[in-house]
């Protein structure tokens, strides 16, 4: 009997809507700046809400499959003592028998917790998730990234990989390149001659050992990628790795940005997102050593790609100022409105309602088919008691049917949209919308819901889910140019 391959069920990626010009970044400092933009997060984005979005995009492609464990990797977790991997569990609506762990605090974390999962011998939901920072006029601000992608990894015993794990390497040594001590805002880094001298052996060594385990030369490739957080000595690998020019892929540097922990499997999904059948797609990953993974792409590739691959999101982003991005990120202390702050949300109602308040589990009565938003044990439409049935709405479509702005409310990017929402199959809702500008608002609107950080009080953060327009490349959203959508 053959063993069971191991590799790639589905996948997804997540790229945040707004984009920083980095000559704005130049302008407002007097300093050379680069070309192209960044991706940035929102105000009520963090990494924690970014590992969703891409989760929910993987589950989609395979709602069948039911992952047995979620490992989430992120060098800057929303909270520190406390797993963020639950609120990622919980989002998603994971069964509770699956435990949710977090490995966070570098960058490596990313490639190390997809080779466990790789490694490992259940289903495994792997989530990477960054939010990248750095102060005012430098280079991680400048080529930084936020981002998210997420990969069901196990075996074809359950259902056809879309890509299997065909090797796998790596070579560690201990140096000082980049750290961050506990409590520090962004990150410090050595001389860069330095730490390209320590890489390029360390990288030489894990993809020949690599390659050496599955009896292909580097000629072999179909797509290389090589990423890291020290720019030079991915340079240096790339050049250096014997492969093919054609097998370079794009590192999105121009578009998006370095996304860290989540870099790796941002560029592995764009890759899925095109690659043919059979390609060998090797990814390495330099970050206090280095990493490689190898696999190939399958049959099955095509039928489970996620409806939102990396290119439409990002060509669907739009521009965010630089005072607007040192606001969010907190670099830039303005006046607050003179309201009350926010109040901080008490653990006991929201672990009554977790099934609500994280996976956005309706009611529908039984007695008369009305959807309650939120659920509640009596239907609001005829009275029937304890009639009903749970029902997930957090990936169906809704249309705005009424709108207005609150210019008191308190928030970092005022003014809040609040909208009510008509959910198709039923229910009404009031919810904020995000990722949107307010005088584009319209009612008729069609919007899909997504996770968000509501507010930050005392240290605790509140989260639910707020609507946001769905843009071309949704799920059932035509693209441009298609009949009677505009280009």
């Amino acid at each position: 009997m053959l063993a069971a391959m191991k590799g790639i069920l589905s996948y997804g990626a997540y790229v945040p809507f707004h984009r920083l010009d980095r000559r704005e970044i130049g302008q407002a400092l007097g300093t050379p700046a680069g070309k192209g933009t960044r991706a940035v997060a929102s105000h009520d984005e963090d990494t924690t809400t970014l590992a969703i979005e891409a989760g929910r995009e993987a589950r989609r492609a395979r709602p069948d499959l039911a992952p047995e464990a979620l490992f989430f990797a992120t060098a800057s977790p929303a909270y520190q003592d406390k797993t963020n991997a639950t609120a990622v569990h919980a989002a998603l609506g994971l069964d509770g028998a699956a435990p949710a762990f977090d490995m966070t605090g570098a960058v490596r974390s990313g490639v190390g917790a997809l080779r466990a999962a790789l490694d490992g011998g259940r289903s495994t939901l792997v989530v990477l998730s960054d939010l990248r920072t750095g102060l005012p006029g430098s280079a991680d601000e400048r080529d930084g990234g936020d981002g998210a992608a997420a990969f069901l990894c196990g075996d074809d015993s359950t259902a056809p990989l879309v890509a299997e794990h065909v090797g796998s390497a790596s070579a560690t040594a201990e140096f000082l390149d980049r750290w961050r001590a506990p409590g520090a805002p962004t990150s410090r880094v050595w001389e860069e001659r330095f730490g390209e001298h320590a890489y390029l052996p360390l990288a030489e060594q894990a993809l020949t050992e690599a390659l050496k385990g599955t009896g292909l030369t580097p000629d072999a490739l179909d797509h290389l990628i090589v990423t890291g957080t020290h720019t030079r000595a991915v340079r240096r690998v790339a050049a250096a790795a014997g492969a093919r020019p054609e097998a370079a892929v794009d590192d999105l540097a121009a578009v998006v940005g370095n996304t860290g922990t989540a870099h790796p499997g941002l560029l592995l999904a764009s890759i899925l997102d095109r690659a043919d059948p059979g390609a060998l797609i090797a990814l390495v990953v330099l970050s206090d050593g280095a990493d490689v993974l190898l696999f190939r792409a399958t049959e099955a590739l095509a039928g489970v790609r996620p409806s939102k691959t990396v290119a439409a999101q990002v060509a669907a982003g739009a521009g965010v100022g630089y005072q607007t991005y040192l606001t969010w990120r907190g670099l830039l202390l303005r006046e607050p409105p003179r309201r009350p702050d926010p109040t901080p949300p008490a653990s006991p109602p929201a672990r009554r309602a977790e099934a609500w308040k994280f996976a956005f589990v309706a009611a529908r009565c039984g007695a008369c088919g009305n959807r309650n938003l939120p659920p509640t044990r009596v239907c609001r439409t005829c009275a029937a008691v304890d009639r009903m049935t749970p029902e997930p709405v957090a990936d169906v479509p809704a249309t705005v049917a009424t709108f207005t702005l609150d210019r008191l409310a308190y928030s970092l990017n005022p003014p809040v949209v609040v909208g009510v929402i008509d959910f198709d199959g039923g229910g009404r809702f009031q919810c904020e919308l995000t990722d949107v500008e307010p005088e584009a608002v319209r009612i008729g609107d069609r919007v899909e819901m997504t996770f968000r950080r509501i507010s930050t009080a005392n240290g605790i953060h509140n989260y639910f889910w707020k609507a946001r327009p769905r843009r071309p490349g949704a799920r059932g959203v035509p693209e441009p140019g298609a009949r009677g959508v505009p280009r």
